[in-house]
C-alpha cells in the first residue's frame, strides 16, 4: 500500500496534536474560578500554578529535545502526548496545592515536547523549501487552539462540570496516539507507504543522505559542540527576544482588556478570538511566502526576508497600539494585536525551522529543545517585568517589546551569516 502525500498526513496529525495541546492548557484559566473555589484556593495559588507550569515547560523543552534525538519522533510524540493527556485527566483528582502542582508540572513537561518534536519531524519529512510551510501549518494549531478552546471548554463544563471536562480532554489526547502510530510507522527513507516520488523529493535535501545510503549510524553532536557554533546562538538569542510577544498576549491580553476597557469575561472571549485567527493566517502565509521565495532565491535570503517582514509587522502593530489605542476603541486594539500576532507567526515558523537548516537529524531536536527552553524562560522574565512596570500604564511594556523585536531579528542577521548546514558529517 502506498499513500500519496504521506508527509502532509503527518503534519496534519501534528497540527491536531497542537490544537489539543492548546485546548488542554487553556482549560486551566477558563475552569479556574469554579475549580479554585472547590479546592479552596485563591489567586495567589493560581499564580503559583502558572509558575510551576512555566518552569516545568522550560525544563521539558530541553529534555524532550534530547529524548526525541534518542528515540525518534514517532515514539517521542507518543510519550509527550501520553504524559500531558494523563496529567490533564489527573487534574480532576487534585485535592490541593501539592497534588495540583504535580499535575501542572507534568502537563508542562509533556506539552513542551510538542515543539522540538514538530521541528525535528518537519526536518525528517519535508524538503527544505517546504519546511516553513509545514512549520506554519503546525504553528497554526496553536492559534486555532486558542480560537476554539473557549467554546469547547465552556460547552463541556456546562454539560459535565470541570472534573469530567479534564477527563474528556485527557481521553481525546490518548485517542490521538492511535492514528499517529498507525500512519507514522517509520522515517520516510524506510516507510513502506511512501511513494518513490515522495521519498526522492524528501531525501534530495537531506544533509545525511550519503550516510543513510551507506547504512552508517549518524551520531548527535553534544550540547557543547552545538553551542560552539555561533549560528546556534543566533537561534537561541532570537527565540529569547521574540518569544515573549506570544506569551504577552496569551497571559496579559485579557487583563489588559479588563483594565483598559473594563470588558467582561464574555466580551473578552467574544472578541479575542479575532486576534488569534489572524495569527493562524500568519502561520500559513509565512510558510507559503518563504516557500515562494525559495523558488527563485536562496534559503538564507528567503528565511531572513520572511523573518524581517514578520518583525516589521510586529513593530508597526505595537507602535499603533501605543499611538492609536484610546479608552473606548478596544476593537482597534484587537485588530492591532491580531496584526502583531500575525507578524509573530509569519516569522516564527521560519525561525524554528532554522534548527533543521543548520544541523542534521540527530542534532536538530537538541538545538530545538535548547531554543524551546530559552523561549520558555524569557516569558517568565517578561511576566515579572510587566507586573512591575504596568501599575499605571502598559506603554513601557509595549516599548520594551518593540526593542526586543529589533534585537530578535538582528540576532539572526548578526550571528548567522548564511542559513545552511554548519557541518556535513560527524562520526
Amino acid at each position: 500500500m502506498k499513500i500519496k502525500g504521506l508527509r502532509w498526513w503527518i503534519i496534519t496529525l501534528i497540527f491536531i496534536a497542537t490544537v489539543i495541546n492548546y485546548i488542554d492548557r487553556t482549560a486551566f484559566a477558563l475552569l479556574w474560578p469554579e475549580m479554585g473555589e472547590d479546592l479552596g484556593m485563591d489567586k495567589s495559588d493560581y499564580a503559583i500554578m502558572l509558575n510551576v507550569f512555566m518552569a516545568c515547560y522550560a525544563l521539558g523543552k530541553f529534555a524532550s529535545g534530547k529524548l526525541y534525538d534518542k528515540i525518534g519522533t514517532r515514539l517521542g510524540f507518543t510519550v509527550s502526548i501520553i504524559i500531558w493527556s494523563v496529567a490533564s485527566a489527573f487534574h480532576a483528582f487534585a485535592s490541593g496545592i501539592v497534588s495540583l502542582s504535580i499535575f501542572r508540572g507534568l502537563l508542562g513537561i509533556g506539552e513542551a515536547g510538542n515543539w522540538p518534536g514538530a521541528v525535528k519531524s518537519n526536518g525528517e519529512w519535508f524538503p527544505i523549501k517546504e519546511r516553513a510551510t509545514a512549520q506554519g501549518i503546525f504553528n497554526a494549531g496553536a492559534s486555532i487552539g486558542n480560537v476554539i478552546a473557549p467554546f469547547i471548554i465552556v460547552f463541556l463544563y456546562t454539560q459535565f462540570g470541570w472534573k469530567t471536562t479534564y477527563i474528556i480532554l485527557g481521553a481525546v489526547g490518548m485517542l490521538w496516539v492511535i492514528p499517529w502510530l498507525f500512519l507514522n510507522k517509520s522515517t520516510p527513507e524506510k516507510h513502506p507507504w511512501v511513494t518513490e516520488e515522495e521519498r526522492n523529493l524528501i531525501m534530495v535535501d537531506k544533509i545525511e543522505k550519503d550516510e543513510i545510503i551507506h547504512n552508517k549510524k549518524i551520531k548527535s553532536l553534544s550540547v557543547t559542540k552545538i553551542l560552539s557554533y555561533k549560528q546556534s546562538w543566533g537561534v537561541l538569542a532570537c527565540r529569547f527576544f521574540i518569544e515573549p510577544i506570544w506569551w504577552f498576549f496569551a497571559g496579559w491580553m485579557p487583563i489588559y482588556l479588563n483594565d483598559k476597557f473594563s470588558l467582561s469575561i464574555e466580551e473578552i472571549a467574544s472578541t479575542m478570538w479575532i486576534s488569534y485567527l489572524m495569527a493562524a493566517v500568519g502561520s500559513i502565509l509565512g510558510g507559503m511566502f518563504a516557500g515562494k521565495l525559495m523558488k527563485k532565491r536562496s534559503v538564507d535570503f528567503s528565511r531572513k526576508a520572511t523573518i524581517a517582514l514578520g518583525g516589521l509587522l510586529i513593530l508597526i502593530a505595537f507602535i499603533g497600539i501605543i499611538t492609536m489605542v484610546r479608552e473606548h476603541n478596544f476593537m482597534v486594539f484587537i485588530y492591532l494585536a491580531g496584526l502583531a500576532l500575525f507578524g509573530f507567526q509569519f516569522a516564527i515558523g521560519n525561525i524554528q525551522t532554522i534548527s533543521s537548516d543548520l544541523f542534521r537529524g540527530p542534532s536538530v531536536g537538541t538545538l530545538a529543545g535548547l531554543a524551546g527552553t530559552v523561549a520558555a524562560v524569557s516569558p517568565m522574565i517578561m511576566n515579572w517585568f510587566v507586573g512591575q512596570i504596568t501599575a499605571n500604564s502598559y506603554t513601557p511594556a509595549f516599548v520594551a517589546i518593540c526593542v526586543a523585536v529589533v534585537l530578535g531579528v538582528l540576532s539572526i542577521f548578526l550571528f548567522i551569516k548564511n542559513i545552511g548546514a554548519v557541518r556535513k558529517s560527524t562520526e
